[in-house]
């Protein structure tokens, strides 16, 4: 486990890079943060999908400004689907793709605003499965995502922000009219933010009153279910 960095269209951007124990080359996983940006958790989510046999990296998508400039950018962007967020995304998965102990095969998996993003590259950005966690639904979904690699989503019933149940049922509706290999699944006694635990130490007070408005809550029982699934589709999809 170790932190790297990478060079994007905008500049050097660094990263948490985990690899799996043994000798690869291994299936690639991008690994999108949420609010929170470069947290203990977003690395531990590495460290998991690399003790499920994938090389995992995570940016730091706020390596070029404040916290709030890069929030406002990448907020704006998820809905274009296009600008600097996702072109140093996709410089993240050319890294991985270009290593000698990488398959070539990619995946892209994200929280909240970074499981947006993985929908959002779902189409067209080489990318052989997604996993979108709270990450909402596209207005256009069904225009949006035909031709979209296979997609595991994971949602709260409990989520009182726009990104919880009710995109769920929009994603899977959407999903199946364009044909797309999917599993996606609400968990009734989950909220917002519920597969990441994060430190204390990483929540500051704009996270904070975030997190209480959407009703933000790590709920364990659902957190390793949903690991469970992303890994079995995961391995479907990323290890043929």
């Amino acid at each position: 486990m170790t932190e790297v960095m990478i060079r994007t269209p905008n500049g050097e951007m660094p990263a948490y890079l985990a690899t799996p124990d043994g000798t690869g080359p291994w299936p690639g996983v991008v690994v999108i943060h949420d609010f929170a940006g470069m947290s203990h958790d977003l690395r531990h989510q590495a460290d998991w999908l690399a003790g499920e046999g994938y090389l995992a990296a995570a940016p730091d998508l706020y390596y070029w400004g404040s916290r709030l400039r890069c929030l406002w950018t990448i907020m704006r962007e998820v809905t274009a689907g296009q600008g600097r967020t996702v072109a140093d995304i996709d410089a993240a998965r050319d890294w991985l793709a270009a290593r000698p102990d990488c398959t070539g095969r990619i995946g892209v998996l994200g929280f909240c605003m970074g499981g947006g993003y993985a929908l959002a590259l779902a189409t067209g950005h080489g990318y052989a499965a997604a996993s979108t966690n709270y990450g909402g639904c596209p207005s256009d979904a069904e225009q949006a995502l035909a031709g979209a690699c296979p997609v595991v989503g994971s949602y709260g019933a409990k989520d009182r922000s726009p990104m919880g149940a009710r995109a769920a049922a929009r994603l899977e509706a959407a999903l199946t009219a364009a044909g797309v290999d999917h599993d996606i699944k609400v968990y009734p006694g989950a909220s917002h933010g519920f597969i990441n635990d994060h430190d204390p130490a990483d929540m500051t007070l704009l996270l904070t009153v975030l997190n209480r408005v959407s009703g933000t809550r790590y709920h364990e029982p659902s957190a390793r279910d949903a690991h469970r699934r992303i890994a079995a589709f995961f391995g479907r999809h990323l290890s043929a």
